[in-house]
């Protein structure tokens, strides 16, 4: 039911940080190849993908990458990750993390389809990295809006950002503010959900269902004030009045690699990310079937 497929995530993150490489729109080609794949990836699997695309100041048309499960009611789950990379690097755990757990959660919620009761849609997101993070072409606001317009009823938005990056070293995770450290661990061995305030009782909801994976799982709420907290496609959803959280292995609070060179396959841990995303499963799941 809930089996993990390790070789999937690893080819995945070596197909889109190794074989693909940078990928925006000063690496164009790179850019299209992903969207290309993953619309790929998400047939193969036996869905309908789409592509919701929109142009950059009328010289790119750049796209989303959209498959849906489960029946055609109003009510929605929206799980999302972003496939762009800031500057020009690999970008194997920011995001190609993410997006090898989108399509591996794609793969193994088809089997459930019969037992969904809610619709789950899945979005591989363009244009998340800096210049155009907090700004509305980025892919989730582009999406957020659209369901917004269309009268949408969503139970939650999950972003999944940065999933592959662990650390077994004590004083491995840093905080926003020291004081973190006397209720969270110091050790980087955790995945991470995170949600604003408003978003806390679909946070609890969905963090419920994550604790039979074989990780430790630690929820926070907090202010978009409190730094990294909105750093990801989820804050679009916040922007339209939807409820939304982050999975998360921290970023920059624990992965020294952040936006760097050196951001590379070989510096991820994939047990560690198998049973992130087995958490990840279970939340949708319990969900969608409820």
């Amino acid at each position: 039911m809930d089996s993990v497929d390790k070789s999937y995530l690893q080819k995945i993150v070596h197909k889109l940080s190794v074989e693909i490489g940078p990928r925006n729109l000063d690496h164009f080609e790179a850019l299209e190849k992903t969207s290309e794949y993953i619309f790929s990836e998400f047939s193969h699997m036996g869905y309908e993908p789409e592509k919701q695309t929109y142009s950059i100041g009328g010289i790119n048309d750049v796209e989303n990458i959209i498959a849906g499960i489960g029946p055609h009611s109003s009510e929605r789950i929206v799980i999302g990750a972003h496939y762009d990379t800031y500057g020009n690097q690999p970008g194997a755990d920011d995001n190609a993390s993410g997006v090898a757990g989108l399509l591996m959660l794609a793969r193994m919620l088809k089997a459930h389809e019969r037992d969904m009761r809610k619709r789950i849609e899945f979005v591989a997101y363009t244009l998340e990295e800096p210049p155009f993070f907090r700004s509305k072409y980025m892919g989730s606001y582009v999406h957020a809006k659209s369901l917004k317009d269309n009268d949408i009823e969503l139970l939650g938005m999950i972003s999944l950002e940065m999933i592959g990056y662990y650390q077994s070293d004590e004083s491995s995770q840093e905080y926003p503010i020291g004081l973190m450290k006397l209720f969270y661990p110091d050790t980087g061995n955790f995945i991470g959900i995170v949600s604003n305030i408003s978003s806390r009782g679909f946070k609890k909801k969905f963090s419920e269902y994550t604790k039979k994976a074989d990780i430790n799982v630690e929820t926070l709420s907090a202010p978009s004030a409190l730094v990294g907290v909105d750093f990801s496609d989820h804050i679009n959803y916040w922007s339209f009045g939807y409820d939304a959280i982050m999975v998360t292995d921290t970023a920059f609070y624990r992965n020294p690699n952040y936006h760097q060179h050196t951001d590379t396959i070989e510096t991820l841990d994939f047990e560690a990310m198998s049973e992130a995303v087995r958490a990840v499963f279970h939340g949708l799941h319990g969900l969608s079937t409820k």
